[in-house]
């Protein structure tokens, strides 16, 4: 398999430290409020990977952290942390905020058939894990004591920028945003591993600590737990692109200080999804989440499809027309296999072919845009029974996970409905838009939304 790693920012062969074994960690969600669908674009981007290296025949151990404590409300280690601003903001403990959107977030990474990593840990569960790296980096001179605080040097690092593109001047106070001034630092770049009593003297969440009573810096976390269950090393880690820096360039510096070598080698991650505005941001307020995206009537499993008509490494931009084709695509498809008839015996030949077809996108950088197209040629294709094109799509959805074949259930007033839409129809042909609108109007105070296509109309349930 190929893929690219942001690493040499080059597409290479893919590697396991073991043969046949993939230790695989992604930055999880900070659950202090939804996670909106820009994030959950994230996850399909990492339950792909993970599917598609089980496809090949890996055996995976993929690791997700929940982070519970010690965001901070920006990119630099000084603000205010974001699980104590909810908590506050809707008048609940920081733990019971966390369980809230834990629930949450997990409803949604189901709604879009991701499957749930083996191992998935709060970040509040390895305090003494944290506590124990950071006592290794003060013994190895890589973390000092200021102000009550612990941080991480980053000036005894010769390739700290080692992810990134970034310059050194590029993190002059006022040059990036969310960069800001903290005076405890003994160079602008350094990170907190630890914060004491010295800041946020509020904070709910502390714990005893060699340095005083406190908490765990943002990016100590993720090593943390990713140490914990994965030992020395691990084979990928993933993220969104706006985790590169400082987030995953801080997780580096820290692990590969305490271990005394390369810690990880290959780091993929996702791009954004963009709205008109830009990226999709919880900062913004007013957030879309799968489960809205359910509430309105859409199949959530359309905005995967949508998802994987994109490839992972692309901007996506997100729109309600977009979401809309994608859902008529999505349905078209999973009608036309509907239609197909299973009879005829396996034919080996023609299996093996387009099998390996599916396998050789999804070895080309997760090519999931390639892989639904093969789904279409399969389809297309005459001279392949039936029998072997179910067996065929069965086994590309372990990896697309788009429940092609499962049939979809109908309302009860299914056939009335669609009668009314043959009416509806038949008034806008002589021009009664009276009764077209009154039909239409009627439908959606019954939850049942129109939608317009060029192949002809059909409904949506939504939300009343």
């Amino acid at each position: 398999m190929k893929i690219y790693n942001t690493l040499t920012r080059k597409i290479e062969d893919f590697v396991p430290n073991e043969e046949g074994k993939v230790k695989f960690y992604t930055c999880g969600p900070t659950v202090y409020s939804d996670a909106h669908i820009g994030n959950m674009r994230n996850y399909i981007g990492h339950d792909v990977l993970d599917k598609t290296l089980r496809y090949l025949g890996y055996e995976v151990t993929r690791i997700m952290n929940i982070t519970d404590v010690g965001h901070l409300t920006n990119d630099s280690d000084y603000g205010d942390d974001k699980m104590v601003e909810s908590a506050k903001k809707e008048k609940k403990s920081v733990m019971d905020i966390a369980r809230y959107y834990t629930d949450k977030f997990f409803i949604d990474f189901d709604l879009v058939n991701n499957k749930v990593p083996e191992i998935v840990s709060p970040a509040t569960s390895h305090i003494d894990d944290y506590i124990d790296i950071i006592k290794t980096l003060i013994e190895k001179d890589y973390a000092y004591v200021s102000d009550g605080n612990v941080y991480f040097d980053t000036s005894k690092l010769t390739d700290y920028y080692q992810l990134t593109n970034h310059q050194e001047d590029e993190m002059v106070i006022g040059f990036r945003d969310g960069v800001e001034e903290d005076l405890s630092k003994k160079n602008k770049t350094d990170f907190v591993l630890w914060f004491t009593k010295s800041k946020f003297d509020n904070q709910e969440l502390k714990w005893e600590s060699p340095w005083g009573t406190g908490y765990p810096g943002w990016h100590i976390e993720c090593s943390g737990i990713c140490l914990h269950y994965a030992g020395g090393s691990i084979d990928i880690h993933g993220g969104g692109v706006d985790n590169i820096f400082p987030h995953h360039t801080n997780e580096i510096a820290q692990s590969e200080a305490y271990l005394g070598r390369k810690w990880c080698n290959y780091w993929v991650h996702n791009e954004h999804l963009l709205v008109e505005t830009g990226k999709m941001s919880k900062s913004d307020g007013g957030i879309l989440t799968v489960s809205l995206l359910k509430e309105k009537g859409y199949n959530p499993l359309s905005y995967r499809y949508m998802c994987l008509n994109s490839h992972y490494r692309k901007q996506l931009l997100f729109s309600y027309s977009s979401l809309n084709s994608s859902e008529q695509a999505y349905k078209k498809l999973k009608n036309k296999i509907s239609l197909i008839k299973d009879e005829g015996s396996l034919d080996e030949d023609a299996f093996a072919f387009y099998n390996q077809k599916f396998i050789s996108h999804l070895e080309d950088d997760i090519n999931t845009a390639n892989a639904i197209t093969l789904v279409y040629d399969l389809l297309k294709n005459e001279l392949i029974n039936g029998h072997t094109k179910l067996e065929l799509i069965k086994n590309f959805d372990k990896v697309l996970s788009l429940d092609l074949l499962k049939k979809e259930s109908k309302r009860e007033d299914h056939d009335a409905i669609m009668g009314l839409i043959k009416t509806r129809d038949n008034a806008k042909k002589r021009k009664d838009y009276e009764l077209a609108d009154s039909i239409r109007k009627d439908l959606l105070e019954k939850g049942v939304a129109l939608v317009d296509t060029k192949e002809g109309t059909t409904y949506k349930e939504v939300g009343v």
